[in-house]
């Protein structure tokens, strides 16, 4: 990660209409959805679902597409206007004082939005923690779950034998792998939404 990156930032692929997120499943989810171009059943639409914008954040959660229930890697296109509609209803699933005015203020937040975000330690190539960077994590529930998987997805895309390379590529040639991640970037936040998620410089 380059040196002065941001402490909470969102980093992703995307492009004028739409975001890459990643989810993991076992086949049984994966393949119909696949099939049909987004989730269906046996996809628990009255579940909380996480998306996540960062490839490596993907990996370690995954283990590399290799966790039980975790062995299908997806890459999944969503429209930009769902994806900061699902920030812009979103609450932090965490306490913080510096960016709530009372801890019952973010329990009336909590109860109210159906989006979760979550920051959480970047990962490095060896799906080590980097202490001075955070990844995203949304989760959603509620009306935001039929809303992604019926309105937001616009493709989806099996990624896990890109992941299974690059896992090898690690332990063979770093630097090679490295050259194989996404190239995320900065993703371009309105100030009231990253106020919102608590993005630097507003967490």
């Amino acid at each position: 990660m380059p040196e002065g990156t941001p402490y909470r930032q969102i980093r992703a692929l995307y492009d004028d209409d739409t975001i890459v997120v990643y989810q993991a499943y076992p086949p049984e989810i994966a393949e119909p959805a696949l099939r049909a171009g987004t989730f269906v059943a046996p996809f628990g639409m009255s579940r909380m679902t996480w998306i996540k914008p960062s490839f490596l954040w993907m990996a370690y959660r995954s283990g590399w597409a290799t966790k039980p229930g975790q062995t299908r890697v997806l890459r999944i296109r969503i429209t930009r206007e769902g994806f900061e509609w699902a920030l812009s209803h979103s609450c932090l699933s965490h306490y913080d004082r510096k960016h709530h005015a009372s801890e019952a203020a973010w329990r009336a937040q909590l109860h109210q939005s159906p989006v979760r975000i979550q920051w959480d330690p970047e990962q490095t190539i060896h799906l080590q923690p980097q202490p001075t960077i955070r990844s995203i994590q949304i989760g959603l529930s509620g009306e935001a779950v039929p809303l992604y998987v019926n309105t937001w997805i616009t493709s989806l895309e099996d990624i896990t034998e890109e992941m299974h390379a690059i896992h090898t590529l690690t332990r063979t040639s770093p630097t090679d792998a490295t050259a194989q991640l996404p190239t995320e970037r900065p993703y371009p936040l309105p100030t009231l939404l990253a106020r919102q998620i608590a993005a630097t410089p507003y967490d």
